[in-house]
Protein backbone atom coordinates (compact mmCIF):
# COMPACT_ATOMS: atom_id res chain seq x y z
CA UNK A 1 0.00 0.00 0.00
CA UNK A 2 1.51 3.33 -1.07
CA UNK A 3 2.23 6.04 1.54
CA UNK A 4 -0.37 8.49 0.13
CA UNK A 5 -3.04 5.81 0.40
CA UNK A 6 -1.98 4.98 3.96
CA UNK A 7 -2.16 8.68 4.82
CA UNK A 8 -5.62 8.89 3.27
CA UNK A 9 -6.81 5.87 5.25
CA UNK A 10 -5.45 7.40 8.45
CA UNK A 11 -7.35 10.59 7.65
CA UNK A 12 -10.54 8.65 7.07
CA UNK A 13 -10.16 6.60 10.26
CA UNK A 14 -9.77 9.84 12.22
CA UNK A 15 -13.43 10.52 11.36
CA UNK A 16 -14.43 8.41 14.34
CA UNK A 17 -14.16 11.62 16.39
CA UNK A 18 -17.26 13.04 14.68
CA UNK A 19 -19.44 12.88 17.85
CA UNK A 20 -17.05 15.37 19.47
CA UNK A 21 -18.45 18.02 17.12
CA UNK A 22 -21.23 19.09 19.47
CA UNK A 23 -22.63 21.70 17.10
CA UNK A 24 -23.08 19.11 14.37
CA UNK A 25 -24.54 16.67 16.91
CA UNK A 26 -27.05 19.29 18.04
CA UNK A 27 -28.03 20.21 14.47
CA UNK A 28 -28.54 16.63 13.32
CA UNK A 29 -30.40 15.61 16.47
CA UNK A 30 -32.71 18.62 16.21
CA UNK A 31 -33.43 17.94 12.53
CA UNK A 32 -34.10 14.23 13.16
CA UNK A 33 -36.44 15.01 16.05
CA UNK A 34 -38.31 17.60 13.98
CA UNK A 35 -38.51 15.17 11.07
CA UNK A 36 -39.92 12.47 13.34
CA UNK A 37 -42.55 14.87 14.65
CA UNK A 38 -43.59 15.89 11.13
CA UNK A 39 -43.76 12.28 9.96
CA UNK A 40 -45.94 11.44 12.96
CA UNK A 41 -48.25 14.31 11.99
CA UNK A 42 -48.34 12.99 8.42
CA UNK A 43 -49.28 9.54 9.65
CA UNK A 44 -51.96 10.98 11.90
CA UNK A 45 -53.44 12.99 9.02
CA UNK A 46 -53.41 9.89 6.81
CA UNK A 47 -55.31 8.01 9.51
CA UNK A 48 -58.00 10.69 9.28
CA UNK A 49 -58.17 10.27 5.46
CA UNK A 50 -56.60 13.70 4.91
CA UNK A 51 -54.35 12.74 2.02
CA UNK A 52 -53.32 16.25 0.99
CA UNK A 53 -52.46 17.34 4.53
CA UNK A 54 -50.55 14.08 5.04
CA UNK A 55 -48.53 14.65 1.87
CA UNK A 56 -47.83 18.22 2.98
CA UNK A 57 -46.48 17.11 6.35
CA UNK A 58 -44.48 14.33 4.69
CA UNK A 59 -42.88 16.72 2.21
CA UNK A 60 -42.06 19.18 4.96
CA UNK A 61 -40.52 16.42 7.05
CA UNK A 62 -38.32 15.26 4.18
CA UNK A 63 -37.24 18.85 3.52
CA UNK A 64 -36.27 19.32 7.17
CA UNK A 65 -34.23 16.11 7.08
CA UNK A 66 -32.54 17.09 3.80
CA UNK A 67 -31.52 20.58 4.85
CA UNK A 68 -30.63 19.37 8.36
CA UNK A 69 -28.24 16.77 6.95
CA UNK A 70 -26.68 19.37 4.65
CA UNK A 71 -26.25 21.85 7.50
CA UNK A 72 -24.62 19.12 9.58
CA UNK A 73 -22.39 18.20 6.65
CA UNK A 74 -21.17 21.78 6.37
CA UNK A 75 -20.15 21.79 10.03
CA UNK A 76 -18.45 18.41 9.69
CA UNK A 77 -16.58 19.67 6.62
CA UNK A 78 -15.31 22.54 8.77
CA UNK A 79 -14.11 20.00 11.32
CA UNK A 80 -12.48 17.82 8.64
CA UNK A 81 -10.64 20.84 7.19
CA UNK A 82 -9.41 21.94 10.60
CA UNK A 83 -11.40 25.18 10.49
CA UNK A 84 -13.51 26.72 13.21
CA UNK A 85 -16.90 25.01 13.10
CA UNK A 86 -19.58 27.48 12.10
CA UNK A 87 -22.69 28.06 14.18
CA UNK A 88 -25.74 25.88 13.41
CA UNK A 89 -27.69 28.98 12.31
CA UNK A 90 -24.99 29.93 9.81
CA UNK A 91 -24.76 26.33 8.60
CA UNK A 92 -28.52 26.15 8.06
CA UNK A 93 -28.49 29.46 6.19
CA UNK A 94 -25.72 28.19 3.91
CA UNK A 95 -27.52 24.88 3.44
CA UNK A 96 -30.67 26.68 2.30
CA UNK A 97 -28.58 28.46 -0.35
CA UNK A 98 -26.49 25.53 -1.59
CA UNK A 99 -28.20 22.22 -0.79
CA UNK A 100 -30.07 22.26 -4.10
CA UNK A 101 -26.70 21.61 -5.79
CA UNK A 102 -26.54 18.22 -4.09
CA UNK A 103 -30.03 17.40 -5.28
CA UNK A 104 -29.30 18.49 -8.86
CA UNK A 105 -26.10 16.44 -9.00
CA UNK A 106 -27.86 13.37 -7.63
CA UNK A 107 -30.79 13.77 -10.02
CA UNK A 108 -28.39 14.07 -12.97
CA UNK A 109 -26.60 10.86 -11.96
CA UNK A 110 -29.89 9.03 -11.42
CA UNK A 111 -31.12 10.26 -14.82
CA UNK A 112 -28.01 8.87 -16.51
CA UNK A 113 -28.51 5.57 -14.74
CA UNK A 114 -32.16 5.55 -15.79
CA UNK A 115 -31.18 6.03 -19.44
CA UNK A 116 -28.86 3.03 -19.20
CA UNK A 117 -31.60 0.95 -17.58
CA UNK A 118 -34.09 1.93 -20.31
CA UNK A 119 -31.58 0.95 -22.99
CA UNK A 120 -31.14 -2.42 -21.29
CA UNK A 121 -34.92 -2.84 -21.07
CA UNK A 122 -35.17 -2.14 -24.81
CA UNK A 123 -32.57 -4.81 -25.54
CA UNK A 124 -34.43 -7.29 -23.33
CA UNK A 125 -37.64 -6.51 -25.19
CA UNK A 126 -35.79 -7.14 -28.47
CA UNK A 127 -35.08 -10.71 -27.35
CA UNK A 128 -38.70 -11.50 -28.31
CA UNK A 129 -37.83 -10.97 -31.95
CA UNK A 130 -37.45 -14.10 -34.06
CA UNK A 131 -34.02 -15.31 -35.15
CA UNK A 132 -32.01 -12.72 -33.19
CA UNK A 133 -33.82 -13.13 -29.84
CA UNK A 134 -31.93 -16.09 -28.38
CA UNK A 135 -28.43 -14.94 -29.42
CA UNK A 136 -29.21 -11.43 -28.23
CA UNK A 137 -30.31 -12.72 -24.81
CA UNK A 138 -27.08 -14.67 -24.46
CA UNK A 139 -25.19 -11.40 -24.87
CA UNK A 140 -27.54 -9.06 -23.01
CA UNK A 141 -27.87 -11.25 -19.91
CA UNK A 142 -24.22 -11.11 -18.73
CA UNK A 143 -23.80 -7.55 -19.97
CA UNK A 144 -26.95 -6.46 -18.13
CA UNK A 145 -25.89 -8.13 -14.89
CA UNK A 146 -22.52 -6.39 -14.99
CA UNK A 147 -24.03 -3.06 -15.99
CA UNK A 148 -26.72 -2.98 -13.31
CA UNK A 149 -24.32 -4.23 -10.65
CA UNK A 150 -21.78 -1.61 -11.72
CA UNK A 151 -24.37 1.16 -11.58
CA UNK A 152 -25.44 0.12 -8.08
CA UNK A 153 -21.81 -0.07 -6.98
CA UNK A 154 -21.00 3.40 -8.31
CA UNK A 155 -24.10 4.91 -6.72
CA UNK A 156 -23.28 3.42 -3.31
CA UNK A 157 -19.52 3.95 -3.35
CA UNK A 158 -19.07 7.16 -5.32
CA UNK A 159 -22.16 9.20 -6.13
CA UNK A 160 -24.19 8.93 -2.93
CA UNK A 161 -21.35 9.46 -0.45
CA UNK A 162 -19.32 12.14 -2.26
CA UNK A 163 -21.84 14.41 -3.99
CA UNK A 164 -22.70 16.09 -0.70
CA UNK A 165 -19.12 16.70 0.52
CA UNK A 166 -18.22 18.13 -2.88
CA UNK A 167 -20.96 20.74 -2.51
CA UNK A 168 -20.06 21.38 1.14
CA UNK A 169 -16.52 22.09 -0.04
CA UNK A 170 -17.85 24.80 -2.38
CA UNK A 171 -18.36 23.09 -5.76
CA UNK A 172 -21.32 23.79 -8.00
CA UNK A 173 -23.47 21.05 -9.52
CA UNK A 174 -21.56 20.97 -12.82
CA UNK A 175 -18.24 20.83 -10.98
CA UNK A 176 -19.58 18.02 -8.79
CA UNK A 177 -20.47 16.01 -11.89
CA UNK A 178 -17.00 16.64 -13.33
CA UNK A 179 -15.41 15.46 -10.08
CA UNK A 180 -17.53 12.30 -10.02
CA UNK A 181 -16.75 11.56 -13.66
CA UNK A 182 -13.03 11.98 -13.02
CA UNK A 183 -13.09 9.63 -10.01
CA UNK A 184 -15.11 7.09 -11.99
CA UNK A 185 -12.60 7.05 -14.82
CA UNK A 186 -9.33 7.40 -12.93
CA UNK A 187 -9.74 6.60 -9.24
CA UNK A 188 -12.62 4.21 -8.54
CA UNK A 189 -10.55 1.46 -6.77
CA UNK A 190 -8.96 3.95 -4.36
CA UNK A 191 -12.33 5.56 -3.71
CA UNK A 192 -13.90 2.16 -3.06
CA UNK A 193 -11.17 1.26 -0.57
CA UNK A 194 -11.59 4.51 1.36
CA UNK A 195 -15.38 4.22 1.37
CA UNK A 196 -15.09 0.61 2.57
CA UNK A 197 -13.19 1.96 5.57
CA UNK A 198 -16.03 4.43 6.20
CA UNK A 199 -18.66 1.70 5.98
CA UNK A 200 -16.63 -0.41 8.41
CA UNK A 201 -16.42 2.48 10.88
CA UNK A 202 -20.16 3.09 10.62
CA UNK A 203 -20.86 -0.62 11.20
CA UNK A 204 -18.63 -0.63 14.28
CA UNK A 205 -20.18 2.59 15.59
CA UNK A 206 -23.67 1.17 15.04
CA UNK A 207 -22.73 -2.04 16.86
CA UNK A 208 -21.27 -0.10 19.79
CA UNK A 209 -24.28 2.21 20.07
CA UNK A 210 -26.69 -0.73 19.78
CA UNK A 211 -24.88 -2.58 22.57
CA UNK A 212 -25.01 0.46 24.84
CA UNK A 213 -28.69 1.09 24.13
CA UNK A 214 -29.84 -2.54 24.43
CA UNK A 215 -27.83 -3.38 27.55
CA UNK A 216 -28.57 -0.05 29.22
CA UNK A 217 -32.28 -0.22 28.49
CA UNK A 218 -32.60 -3.76 29.85
CA UNK A 219 -30.71 -2.90 33.01
CA UNK A 220 -32.71 0.30 33.48
CA UNK A 221 -35.99 -1.57 32.99
CA UNK A 222 -35.03 -4.02 35.71
CA UNK A 223 -33.96 -1.22 38.04
CA UNK A 224 -37.10 0.85 37.39
CA UNK A 225 -39.61 -1.98 37.73
CA UNK A 226 -37.98 -4.20 40.35
CA UNK A 227 -35.83 -1.71 42.24
CA UNK A 228 -37.88 1.49 42.13
CA UNK A 229 -41.34 -0.04 41.74
CA UNK A 230 -42.30 1.85 38.56
CA UNK A 231 -45.70 0.45 37.59
CA UNK A 232 -45.13 0.08 33.87
CA UNK A 233 -44.73 -3.12 31.82
CA UNK A 234 -41.19 -3.63 30.54
CA UNK A 235 -42.34 -3.58 26.90
CA UNK A 236 -43.98 -0.19 27.34
CA UNK A 237 -41.06 1.21 29.33
CA UNK A 238 -38.67 0.30 26.52
CA UNK A 239 -41.00 0.96 23.57
CA UNK A 240 -39.62 4.43 22.88
CA UNK A 241 -36.05 3.07 22.80
CA UNK A 242 -37.03 0.89 19.83
CA UNK A 243 -38.62 3.80 18.00
CA UNK A 244 -42.27 3.12 18.84
CA UNK A 245 -44.70 5.91 19.63
CA UNK A 246 -48.27 5.73 20.95
CA UNK A 247 -49.68 4.83 17.51
CA UNK A 248 -46.87 2.38 16.86
CA UNK A 249 -47.56 0.65 20.17
CA UNK A 250 -51.22 0.36 19.31
CA UNK A 251 -50.39 -1.15 15.93
CA UNK A 252 -48.09 -3.69 17.60
CA UNK A 253 -50.81 -4.77 20.00
CA UNK A 254 -49.31 -3.16 23.13
CA UNK A 255 -51.81 -0.71 24.70
CA UNK A 256 -50.46 2.49 26.24
CA UNK A 257 -50.71 2.30 30.01
CA UNK A 258 -49.65 4.43 32.93
CA UNK A 259 -51.04 7.76 31.69
CA UNK A 260 -48.48 10.55 31.90
CA UNK A 261 -45.84 8.13 33.19
CA UNK A 262 -46.19 5.92 30.13
CA UNK A 263 -46.09 8.91 27.80
CA UNK A 264 -42.98 10.25 29.53
CA UNK A 265 -41.31 6.85 29.09
CA UNK A 266 -42.09 6.98 25.36
CA UNK A 267 -40.65 10.48 25.03
CA UNK A 268 -37.49 9.63 26.97
CA UNK A 269 -37.00 6.44 25.00
CA UNK A 270 -37.52 8.37 21.78
CA UNK A 271 -34.62 10.65 22.71
CA UNK A 272 -32.40 7.60 23.17
CA UNK A 273 -33.59 6.20 19.81
CA UNK A 274 -32.79 9.49 18.09
CA UNK A 275 -29.29 9.54 19.60
CA UNK A 276 -28.75 5.96 18.44
CA UNK A 277 -29.52 7.10 14.89
CA UNK A 278 -27.54 10.33 15.06
CA UNK A 279 -24.17 9.02 16.24
CA UNK A 280 -23.54 6.55 13.36
CA UNK A 281 -24.87 9.14 10.91
CA UNK A 282 -22.34 11.67 12.19
CA UNK A 283 -19.54 9.16 11.65
CA UNK A 284 -20.85 8.47 8.14
CA UNK A 285 -21.03 12.13 7.13
CA UNK A 286 -17.65 12.92 8.67
CA UNK A 287 -16.10 9.93 6.92
CA UNK A 288 -17.50 11.02 3.56
CA UNK A 289 -16.00 14.48 4.08
CA UNK A 290 -12.64 12.91 4.92
CA UNK A 291 -12.73 10.73 1.80
CA UNK A 292 -13.49 13.73 -0.39
CA UNK A 293 -10.63 15.74 1.10
CA UNK A 294 -8.25 12.78 0.83
CA UNK A 295 -9.09 12.46 -2.86
CA UNK A 296 -8.84 16.13 -3.72
CA UNK A 297 -6.14 17.61 -1.52
CA UNK A 298 -2.43 16.93 -2.08
CA UNK A 299 -0.85 14.42 0.29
Amino acid sequence: MTPPLISALARVLASIDAPRNLRALYALLASFCMTGLLLAMARSALGRDEGFISALWLGLGLAVAFFGVNATGLMLMDQACGRRVRDPQDALSQALRSAHRVLLALLACVALAAVAVLALAALLWATHLPLVGAPLLAVVLPAGVLMLGGIAFVLVILVGPLAGPAVWAGLRSREVLAFLRHRLRHGLPETALLMAAVYLMVALATAAVSFVVVSGSQLLAGLAILGAGVELPARELLAGVTGLGPRGMGASGVPLQGGNLGLAALIGGGVVFALALVLPTLVWLRGCCAVYLALTEPA
